[in-house]
């Protein structure tokens, strides 16, 4: 496209509105060079990489292109074997650093971003260079120490001299035999020597050079002699330090220039990646959608079923976006040229920039601010003869200078062109300038080109009301304000408003029905059927308008109910996850304290077990030894130690029991709610059953109701828990439980507190132990 065209529609100033988005300065440049493409496939990739990254900003809101610079002239300059600043090497270091957390997180949504993935398969990581810069200096840009073994020996070697050197210098701040001599007492530096400042009357007082002498001449920086070698030293050394700083920066500089072909390339795919961000932050900016680009129809206009050119909520994108006007461009499918007239700045000249840009906005890549569901073509060419052409230097008029123009392109429009014309025809005389107007529509006509005319040529608005494929349009007047309103109205032609100007001003009626007189009855009837024809327009846009909006309401609370219901699944399933998160704490932690009291209860049981049995051993030896001494008599007949059925007293357990079955030397007894086996010597017979005793029932009946070995009272308030306690332990001491367990928490101690000071004094209660964690207390039962 020509950039005479390009430079009327104003897109150079849409370039430096996308330029002012980039993040570096390719990025910048690759912006304010931006052309439209002719290509479809081209077009359609360029708006899809924008929407992608439309897409990348939305699911990576803190993504940027933060460290990356442009190295383009330090990279030629290492090229050429120049040594690179350590703040181009650093620069060089943070860009490599970005590209490699840039070119990962594309890669990382590739499937997602797949034009945006194409940019960073492009990119280079040079981890090994990065580390080298990052291994020899500091954020500072100064050499670190261990750079090179020779660098650090020197500096070590430069900080010990230095420190001597002090030394020596201190000695004769802080001898009282030199401060009379001595200026002030401070160690200063003068042409890179450490000097003392010395009184000038005193000058042979401390022998030594005279680096510098003050301002006024009362102070010599002089060196002691005893400080002289040392300093020469010193010099020395940092010398060496820096040629091995100049070699290290040197070295570092040729591992970037060997690099740098690679770099440059990696830039460039960062530059690309970096203006295709910016036409997505200008979209944003801009509140601008996607524009749908549709292939040219292969049938003649008279056929088509839809047009290429349809522009919904049209706004230009120079003006503020909160005072601009939407306009509709929204032609029928055999429509191609469209006459557009009106009042002066009534926004006609406004509406033809706004299509062109828009045009040229999406044959580069860029969304447009219009509406969602605008569409266009892809135009072989965008012509436009827009403004005051008048050439002084040319000697042209504004008439010659706009035909001028119009003949450098009125042969290349196509059917697939776009042409604008702002005031065609004017300058000159108005019957020819409408002959010549309307000549040139008609060649553009036979050409099927699509073509915007601004005009206050009446022939042009008869021309078009009886030409197919052409069209009026009008920006609207609004007579109580004497205003234009800036919307565009297709289908109907702008009327001359002079009259009711006139009246509103206060002519005097006589005056305008005289000039009423000259006008033609058929202009008259005109003007009358256009009023009537626009308050049925503006009658059927206000019904319209009124049942967009109640679509768009409609369309609100359905979405609205929709993020409701969403919510509210949500927050379903976040609760539903947490109860499960919950139960299954609890299901860990009641296994973990069975398990924990399953091995307490063993451990306990088997300390008792042993203990009885020492003692049963004891018993049995003193029983023997009585059975020695004792001298039979006349055996009577004895009857047996146990049976079944008798009430026993279990020592180990010091708790009641019942025999349930007898085996040789062992017994199952049930004791509460356990049934355990013990040894017949751990028992001692309480009451045995009479012979005339009925048929006992079964042992299920004879057991007590079970009773929890635990009590819960987590979450409950005191004056709540202490009841349930109360209640519970009376169970437990009647059904013969040894011990339980009251589970009170930890929380702020109030309840575990008043659980364990009525426990010590309740009279069901042994002892009492708290748990290993201290949320639950073990309890003794007493017999």
């Amino acid at each position: 496209m020509r950039d005479h065209d390009l430079n009327t529609l104003e897109w150079p100033k849409i370039l430096e509105r996308l330029a002012a988005f980039a993040a570096f300065a390719w990025g910048a440049e690759k912006a304010r060079a931006l052309r439209p493409s002719g290509s479809l496939m081209e077009v359609q990739t360029r708006l899809a990489e924008t929407e992608e990254a439309r897409r990348l900003l939305a699911l990576e809101p803190g993504f940027d292109l933060g460290g990356v610079r442009d190295l383009r002239a330090l990279l030629e300059a290492a090229q050429h074997g120049a040594t690179l600043s350590p703040a181009d090497l650093l620069a060089a270091r943070d860009t490599l650093r970005a590209v490699r957390r840039i070119r990962r997180i594309l890669l990382r949504r590739a499937e997602a971003l797949p034009h945006l993935a194409q940019h960073a398969g492009r990119m280079q990581e040079f981890p090994e260079l990065e580390a080298e810069i990052e291994r020899c200096l500091d954020e500072a840009g100064e050499v670190k120490d261990d750079a090179s073994p020779l660098l650090y020996t020197l500096r070590t070697e430069i900080r010990r001299l230095t420190h001597e050197i002090h030394a020596r210098l201190q000695s004769y701040l802080t001898d009282p035999r030199y401060a009379p001599y001595l200026q002030e007492p401070l160690i200063t530096l003068r042409g890179g020597r450490f000097v003392i400042p010395v009184k000038a009357e005193h000058k042979g007082k401390i022998p030594g050079l005279v680096h510098d002498t003050s301002a006024s001449g009362a102070t010599l920086f002089i060196e002691p002699l005893p400080v002289v070698e040392l300093g020469n030293r010193l010099r020395a050394l940092q010398a060496q330090e820096e040629k091995e700083v100049a070699r290290i920066l040197a070295a570092l500089s040729a591992a970037v220039g060997a690099q740098a072909e690679g770099i440059r390339s990696t830039l460039e795919a960062l530059a690309d990646l970096d203006l295709a961000l910016a036409k997505a932050r200008y979209a944003i900016a801009l509140r601008a959608e996607r524009p749908e680009i549709v292939p040219w129809p292969e049938e003649p206009p008279e056929r088509r079923a839809v047009s290429p050119l349809y522009l919904r909520q049209a706004r230009h994108p120079l003006l503020d976006p909160q005072r601009v006007v939407p306009i509709d461009v929204t032609p029928d499918p055999s429509t191609f040229i469209l006459i557009l007239t009106g009042p002066n700045t009534g926004g006609k000249t406004v509406a033809l920039k706004t299509v062109g840009l828009l045009a040229i906005m999406a044959q580069s890549g860029l969304h447009i601010p219009a509406a969602e569901g605008s569409r266009l073509p892809v135009f072989d060419g965008i012509y436009a003869d827009i403004g005051d052409e008048q050439s002084i230097e040319q000697n042209l008029s504004t008439f010659s200078a706009h035909l001028l123009n119009i003949l450098g392109f009125l042969e290349a429009a196509t059917s697939r062109s776009l042409v604008l014309l702002d005031e065609l025809g004017a300058g000159t005389d108005p019957v020819e300038g409408a002959a010549l107007a309307r000549a040139i529509l008609e060649h553009l006509h036979a050409r099927k080109t699509t073509t915007l005319v601004a005009t206050h040529f009446p022939e042009l608005k008869l021309w078009a009301q009886t030409t197919p494929g052409a069209i009026n349009a009008s920006v609207e007047f609004d007579p109580e304000t004497l205003a234009p309103t800036y919307r565009l109205r297709i289908g109907l032609p702008g009327r001359s408003n002079a009259f009711l100007i006139a009246r509103r001003l206060g002519m005097p009626e006589a005056l305008i029905a005289r000039a009423q007189e000259y006008v033609s009855p058929q202009a008259l009837r005109l003007e009358a059927l256009l009023a009537e024809a626009e308050r049925l327009q503006a009658e059927a846009a206000r019904a319209y308008e009124e049942a967009e909006q109640a679509r768009a309401a409609a369309r609100a609370l359905e979405e609205e109910w929709k993020a409701r219901l969403a919510q509210i699944e949500a927050e379903r399933e976040r609760m539903l996850r947490e109860a499960r998160e919950q139960i299954e704490a609890l299901l860990r932690e009641a296994q973990e304290e069975t398990a924990r009291i399953r091995r307490q209860l063993q451990a306990v049981r088997q300390a008792e077990v042993e203990a009885a049995q020492r003692r049963l051993e004891a018993l049995q030896a003193r029983l023997r030894e009585a059975l020695a001494r004792a001298a039979p008599s006349i055996e009577a007949p004895s009857e047996p130690a146990f049976a079944v059925g008798d009430r026993v007293w279990v020592r180990p357990l010091q708790a009641e029991g019942e025999i349930l079955s007898l085996e040789g030397e062992e017994a199952d007894v049930q004791v509460g709610r356990w049934r355990l086996r013990m040894t017949l010597a751990d028992l001692e017979r309480r009451e045995r059953p009479g012979p005339t005793r009925p048929e006992p029932p079964p042992a299920a009946a004879l057991r007590p109701s079970p009773v929890p070995l635990d009590l819960d009272l987590r979450g409950m308030r005191v004056e709540e828990a202490l009841p349930l306690m109360e209640k519970f332990l009376d169970e437990a001491f009647l059904a013969g439980m040894p011990f339980v367990r009251i589970i009170h928490g930890k929380g702020t101690g109030a309840l575990r507190r008043a659980v364990r000071e009525r426990l010590k004094t309740h009279p069901h209660v042994e002892s009492l132990e708290p748990t290993p964690d201290d949320g639950a207390t073990l309890v003794r039962l007493a017999r």
